[in-house]
């Protein structure tokens, strides 16, 4: 039987929501066990993040932000429900693709987790060793130009103990950013930064994060930023609230 023009349109247009999906978790419970104790820490949780969009996670401490935002970054597993990250399901997946899903992954942390042996521009470069297409040098130009279009084109080469807060937490940006990567998952990135520095950081990374067309989930108590978001969804005791 033929298919109709309409027919072919919808699919078409199912197709396009489906690629557009970059996380789409539906009913996610998560459990932490120690000591032979288990503690429920996410509760039915269901959420689905789009292609291009700023989310804003906000919760009191001890919620479960971070324990998400690590689910979703493949850097631990869930066993209940689903979590599905650029089409592929994590609720039981083995090691080879968690380590796939990380390289598409841009993660940015209150602390900003630089090398101190290493210069800015050898911070960043790290990113780039994770992906074999890219050679040496490639790696060293490209990440010479993130540090730039960051404003420590002068700092290249300066370690991390002759960098202020904001100039740490720029190259910890640009680290995340450099790969090109599908999703940026950013976890109090301005929690120990003044209000300007916190500001700076936050509009570099939305800048560069939509010229490049990826996701970004900010985990944050810092109501100053609010604005950059497109959506504002907030965790309590482990469930979850969408706003409108």
């Amino acid at each position: 039987m033929l298919t109709s023009k309409a027919e072919l349109n919808t699919e078409k247009k199912i197709k396009n929501q489906e690629d557009n999906k970059v996380v789409e978790i539906k009913n996610l419970d998560f459990y932490y066990t120690n000591n032979k104790l288990t503690k429920q820490i996410l509760f039915d949780i269901n959420l689905t993040l789009e292609k291009g969009e700023v989310v804003i996670m906000k919760g009191p401490s001890g919620s479960g932000k971070t324990t998400l935002l690590t689910l979703m970054g493949a850097l631990r597993s869930a066993t209940h429900g689903s979590l599905k990250v650029f089409g592929k399901e994590l609720v039981g997946a083995g090691d080879n693709l968690l380590i796939e899903t990380r390289k598409n992954i841009g993660y940015i942390f209150q602390a900003h987790n630089l090398l101190k042996s290493l210069t800015a521009r050898q911070n960043v470069q790290m990113s780039m060793d994770l992906h074999p297409q890219f050679s040496s040098e490639e790696g060293k130009k490209k990440s010479i130009e993130m540090l730039e279009a960051v404003g420590l084109g002068s700092h290249i080469d300066y370690y991390p103990e002759n960098l202020s807060g904001g100039q740490k937490q720029r190259v910890a940006i640009a680290r995340a950013l450099v790969s090109h990567p599908k999703m940026v998952l950013a976890d109090e990135p301005t929690a120990a930064l003044d209000s300007k520095s916190g500001r700076d950081v936050v509009e570099i990374m939305q800048k560069l994060a939509k010229e490049q067309g990826c996701t970004i989930l900010i985990v944050t108590h810092d109501d100053r930023i609010l604005d950059v978001a497109e959506r504002i969804i907030e965790l309590e005791d482990g469930v979850l609230d969408i706003k409108d």
